[in-house]
């Protein structure tokens, strides 16, 4: 049993999405020694990427005779040593005959719409000596037909190896079965079988536990990373592989080596950038698609996770695991767009509001620091006071004006519990779990979709008062978005999640806004806003 069995390692590729590569050359050659000496049956010691340039702390390198330089005077031991290709990232000469290499094998990885390109580029490798692995990457976009015809088409190429690869760690035990027994019964009997798993749903050791149970005649191949550390969620973690094949494949791989490498090397990784299974992982993995799409709702700060749910379960089964970040954003705004007609609410706001100043809170550092100003300012105007997405502590209010679903999730209790007198307005998107809101008004009314941020809080609720005939509004709170490493919120948790570099665009963006508002004269900032500048 233990020779038709393979362990590999692709700590050095897989976990190299973690640091961008970046482990150090005394770190590359440790891990690297450290796999030889624990008879690592296939070590893969990274990326050959033409797009980057060559760096002996990094493991991407541009070619071969860039990989050979990063390895140049290590024993390979009794490892078969491989490398690997994105498909479309390296071409043919940037590659060398084998015996001219310190590689054995190169591994190619493709999506399902390269699979006939990708072939034959596997094939021009093989014809420079290599082993080949072929990775077919998302293997549950591949339905019954299309991955019948993809083994079809490796049994021409003949590789080395074929790789299930669970991109997404979507697999569970009867999906896992159902394709390996497919590969299993389809593929040449001396093509090698593979799995590469992932742990969005904590399945990855367990899964390849399953697959090493198995009784077949042809080689399998199981992938894990030192200590798990791997792209989202991570891999199997390598030493939890080694030590159930030892007890239990008749193998005898040395675990104090793998150990050893996790200590001196992985865990000063990890403690700076961590991975693992996280909540979005299992978000996106429970939805069958790319996490990037979780990312992207979530950093949104605006949905709750229900709501979440509801957009991932809305994507059309061919974008689920290709990322397209203008489709995911026009869902989110298509979904926030429940219609409701507000035509009595806007009348009583009208109403209330037309004749009287009105005094808008929003929840930057300002309208804590700046407390005694907006006090001195209530006692002397007597303005109608509207909170905007928070409830402010030791401020007399009036209305709170809700338009962020995730922010009224987090404020329900408060809100359950206030005074009777004040009242609550919330944009359609934005529901109770009991009763209803004093005022709510359609949400995709009062949106600019060509902004940045389509649904600003601050120019929804300038929109609604401008309709309405409010004659002058004074702004406290509303900072905008800094570049420093402060906090631009009282509350960390109200952040939206972009990068700082990106704050100085949205501020233009939101300036823009103003002006599109054309209301200047009547409106004013309270406090100091990066919003207030002269002509917005």
């Amino acid at each position: 049993m233990a020779d038709n069995i393979k362990l590999l390692d692709c700590t050095l590729r897989d976990g190299g999405y973690i640091n961008d590569w970046n482990f150090g050359h005394e770190n590359i050659v440790n891990i690297f020694e450290r796999l030889v000496a624990a008879g690592v049956d296939i070590i893969e010691t990274g990326f050959l990427d033409e797009r980057r340039p060559f760096d002996y702390n990094r493991s991407i390198v541009p070619d071969m005779k860039s990989m050979n330089k990063l390895l140049q005077g290590l024993d390979h031991g009794a490892s078969m040593i491989v490398g690997m290709i994105d498909y479309g990232t390296c071409t043919i000469e940037n590659l060398l005959p084998v015996e001219e290499s310190c590689l054995d094998g190169i591994r190619v990885i493709f999506k399902k719409h390269h699979m006939t390109e990708a072939l034959a580029f596997c094939e021009k490798i093989k014809e420079l000596g290599y082993a080949v692995f072929v990775q077919a990457v998302s293997i549950t976009s591949y339905n019954e037909e299309e991955y019948h015809a993809l083994l079809e088409e490796v049994n021409k190429v003949e590789p080395y190896a074929f790789s299930m690869v669970d991109t997404y760690g979507l697999l569970h035990k009867k999906q896992l079965q159902s394709y390996f027994d497919r590969a299993n019964e389809q593929l040449k009997p001396d093509i090698c079988l593979g799995y590469h798993s992932h742990n969005n749903f904590q399945l990855a050791y367990a899964n390849c536990i399953e697959l090493l149970q198995e009784k077949i005649d042809r080689t399998l191949v199981v992938d894990g990373t030192l200590y798990g550390m791997g792209k989202s969620a991570g891999n199997a973690p390598i030493e939890l592989l080694a030590t159930y094949m030892n007890e239990n494949c008749g193998k005898a791989y040395h675990k104090s080596q793998l150990l050893e490498a996790i200590d001196v090397t992985i865990l000063d990784i990890y403690r700076t950038s961590p991975w693992g299974y996280q909540f979005k992982f299992f978000l996106s993995a429970s939805n069958d698609c790319h996490p990037n799409y979780v990312s992207y709702l979530m950093d949104k700060k605006k949905l709750s996770v229900k709501s979440i749910n509801e957009i991932l379960e809305s994507l059309d089964k061919d974008k689920k695991l290709l990322y397209d970040e203008d489709y995911i954003e026009k869902l989110y705004v298509e979904y926030q767009k429940d219609i409701c007609n507000d035509f009595n609410d806007l009348e009583g706001l009208k109403e209330l509001f037309s004749d009287k100043e009105i005094l808008l809170l929003a929840p930057g550092h300002s309208v804590y620091t700046d407390y005694n100003k907006i006090i001195a300012y209530i006692r002397e105007k007597n303005p109608v006071v509207v909170s905007v997405n928070f409830c402010p502590d030791g401020y007399p209010l009036d209305f709170i004006f809700m338009s962020n679903a995730k922010r009224y999730v987090r404020l329900s209790s408060v809100l359950a519990n206030l005074p009777a007198q004040i009242k609550t307005i919330a944009t359609s998107n934005v529901t109770k779990a009991k009763g209803n809101f004093d005022y709510m008004l359609n949400y995709s009314s009062w949106l600019d979709e060509e902004a940045l941020i389509v649904d600003n809080p601050m120019l929804m609720i300038l929109k609604v008062l401008k309709q309405i005939g409010t004659q002058h509004v004074t702004l406290a709170g509303f900072d905008g978005y800094t570049t420093s490493e402060t906090e631009d919120y009282v509350n960390p948790n109200m952040a939206y999640s972009f990068s700082k570099e990106k704050a100085m665009d949205i501020n233009e963006d939101v300036k823009k806004g103003l002006k599109k508002l054309d209301w200047k004269e009547h409106y004013t900032f309270l406090t100091d806003s990066l919003y207030d500048v002269i002509g917005s």
